[in-house]
Parts: structure tokens; C-alpha cells; sequence
């Protein structure tokens, strides 16, 4: 089979994938290639859309490889569906999936020691969004479950690896930034 024709390949699968696919994944179907070599060919196919300017583009991300719509056509997008319901995560919701985030594993309990509240309704909602997962029990009195995130959360927030979170420091630089911003306004 020539590139050309794996390509076709690659694209196809990639076009009716609803997630992001793993090189592993191409691998299984592509018998006589080597993951570097789709990864070769996936870095083509990237190339051809992007300097054709073509609508759609393919983007790494959670682990995987996936066809997306091009940024800079986002407001036809936004003004096609702007009637399509986006459902959108709460503010607890997103700050108990910070916490997740940059202190997995965690358990319930830690996570309503940073919050001051419970989080019982809130783990349940983003469990069922799939956003996070169980990933075991801490060896402690009880056996808590503790939590970490999914692939699904990575997708949701456009992240290749959770490297890819915004590092604590810039919060701390931001909030003190803002506390000296407040201190000025008052004292004058």
C-alpha cells in the first residue's frame, strides 16, 4: 500500500473517530507499520491541512490524534449553533476538578478539607460526565476511594497531558497581583 493510500486511511479513521486516536490504536489496523511511521504520516497529513488552509485540522491531544475544526473559523461555528445547548461546569464543579487535577490521587475528604464544603453532589456530577474516575483506595482507616482525572477530561479541556496545566505559581503570582491592585484602590 503506498503512503498516499495510508493516509486515506489515517484520515478516514480519524474523520469518523469520535475520540482522539492512539498511534497503538492506528497501529492495529495499519498491520505493516511501525508507530513512528504513522506518526510520520499523521504529521503530513497535518502539514497538507494547514498549508492548504483547509477547515479542518488534525491536533494531538489526551494521548491520541484528532480531526478538529480550524480556530480561526470558530465564530461561523459559534454563529451556526449558537442556538446548540453547551453544557457548562459549575463553579464548585470546576474548582473540585482543579483540586483533582493538581493533587491526584485525592480523596473525598481532602478535597472538602481545601473546599470547606461538602463535595458528596459535585464528585457524583463530574463522575457521571465522566471527567474523573476512582482510581483506587488510599491505605488509611476506611479505605477511602481516592480520584484522578480521565481522558475525557483532557479532551474536554484541550490538553495533551495533564503536563500541560497551567503551573500553581502563576495562580499565586495573579493572586497576589490582585491583592496589591486592591490594596492601592482602598488607600486612595
Amino acid at each position: 500500500m503506498s503512503d498516499d493510500n495510508v493516509k486515506a486511511v489515517i484520515e478516514a479513521l480519524l474523520f469518523i473517530s469520535e475520540r482522539p486516536l492512539a498511534l497503538e490504536q492506528l497501529k492495529n489496523v495499519l498491520d505493516n507499520f511501525q508507530t513512528d511511521e504513522i506518526r510520520g504520516l499523521i504529521d503530513e497529513l497535518r502539514s497538507e491541512y494547514e498549508r492548504a488552509q483547509r477547515g479542518i485540522r488534525i491536533i494531538e491531544i489526551a494521548g491520541g490524534f484528532q480531526m478538529v475544526t480550524a480556530s480561526s473559523l470558530s465564530p461561523f461555528l459559534k454563529k451556526f449553533y449558537k442556538e446548540r445547548r453547551v453544557e457548562r461546569l459549575s463553579k464548585p464543579a470546576l474548582e473540585t476538578l482543579a483540586i483533582i487535577a493538581y493533587k491526584q490521587p485525592v480523596t473525598r475528604f481532602e478535597i472538602e478539607s481545601f473546599r470547606n464544603v461538602n463535595v458528596d453532589g459535585v464528585i457524583k456530577s463530574i463522575l457521571d460526565k465522566n471527567l474523573i474516575r476512582i482510581a483506587g483506595r488510599k491505605k488509611a482507616p476506611g479505605r477511602p476511594h481516592v480520584y484522578g482525572t480521565t481522558k475525557q477530561f483532557l479532551e474536554y479541556f484541550g490538553l495533551k497531558s495533564l503536563e500541560e496545566l497551567p503551573k500553581i505559581e502563576a495562580f499565586k503570582e495573579t493572586q497576589v497581583t490582585k491583592e496589591k491592585a486592591n490594596d492601592t484602590k482602598e488607600s486612595t
